[in-house]
């Protein structure tokens, strides 16, 4: 479905002020040719001048087409993102890309961010995993709409927190990634786990490994250091904090030692995880990115989709005005020429 509007390029305060001015401009060259103050203007190159004016306030606003579309053409690749908001993941040891030390949540944040430009023309899904796992985002071809999901993710509460189990995500993904198979049995199905793969849990992990039969690549993303940090305290979902904006004292303390418990980031467990899946660990620091964790498996071949969601494009359609412009122009300077000679 498409639809004519006006949308201008210079934007309606700076596109509405000049066409305004031009329109004057039109108004007065026909008010001096009507009361003869034009001199030996002739009505032609009245006309002529009139149409330059009004022709270029057209021009200013930008006369574009309005299309509308439920269905676009997507890479047959399912990139699908699980990451862990227990609460060690407001642990502040993290690096993204920068010397900036950040929560490893953040780098998580930003870590989505990067995979959303990586696969920019993919479907995706969400989900993120504490004390239990949960889809959030169903596979869908809205990249903004993970960006959002991404920036709206909290740590879990101290108070409901059991103890990191890595496994927690393991029966969404599994149902998750069968529909998904089921459904598009040629798609590329891309899985990255980021996590900081700390294992407090008493409970032995259950293996990955049953994941390989649904997935063409897989990736543990490790956020976070070795050295680790200690944990704050968490409060519906938002880290203490003093009126400063730093950290409160306040921490999440060691059963055994009665002193603040210090969290690290398992490499061992990341890469195991992802051994088991039959993928690769990659870790983020102050000098790796998911820039540089692009899967190679990534599907070449491209489907189309259809949403609920209307999307609509403009596109400004200026050059027909551009084509009467040039030639009134063009009548303006032979009809100068001529002009000339004439008084020569």
């Amino acid at each position: 479905m498409t639809s004519l509007t006006l949308s201008p390029a210079l934007g309606w305060l700076a596109g509405g002020a000049i066409a305004a001015l031009m329109i004057v401009f039109a108004v007065v060259e026909i008010v001096r040719h009507a009361r003869g103050r034009a001199g030996d203007e002739t009505i032609g190159s009245c006309v002529r001048r009139t149409l330059v004016c009004l022709i270029a306030a057209l021009m200013m606003l930008t006369p574009s087409v309005v299309s509308s579309t439920t269905s676009r053409a997507v890479n047959a690749t399912d990139v699908v993102v699980a990451v862990d908001v227990t609460g060690s993941m407001a642990v502040s040891d993290a690096k993204y890309g920068s010397d900036e030390t950040i929560t490893r949540l953040d780098a998580a944040r930003r870590a989505v961010d990067d995979l959303t430009n990586l696969y920019a023309d993919a479907s995706f899904a969400a989900m993120r995993f504490g004390a239990s796992g949960t889809l959030d985002v169903p596979l869908t071809p809205d990249a903004p709409a993970i960006r959002n999901w991404a920036a709206t993710l909290a740590p879990e509460a101290t108070s409901v927190s059991s103890g990191s189990s890595l496994d927690a995500p393991l029966d969404s993904l599994v149902s998750t990634l069968k529909q998904m198979r089921d459904l598009h049995p040629d798609d590329a199905i891309v899985l990255y786990v980021i996590t900081d793969g700390e294992q407090t849990s008493a409970r032995t992990r259950r293996t990955f490994s049953t994941l390989r039969s649904y997935l063409t690549d897989a990736f543990t993303v490790g956020v976070g250091s070795t050295e680790g940090g200690r944990i704050p305290k968490i409060d519906d979902g938002v880290s203490a904090q003093t009126s400063n904006g730093q950290n409160a004292q306040e921490w999440v303390t060691d059963p055994d030692t009665g002193q603040p418990g210090i969290s690290r980031m398992d490499e061992g467990n990341l890469k195991d995880i992802a051994d088991e899946m039959g993928g690769s660990y990659l870790p983020v620091s102050a000098t790796k990115t998911m820039k540089d964790g692009m899967s190679a498996k990534a599907s070449t071949q491209w489907k189309i989709t259809s949403t609920a969601k209307s999307r609509t494009r403009t596109t400004p359609v200026v050059w027909p005005l551009a084509i009467v412009m040039a030639l009134l122009l063009a009548w303006e300077a032979g009809a100068q020429i001529v002009l000339s000679r004439r008084l020569i």
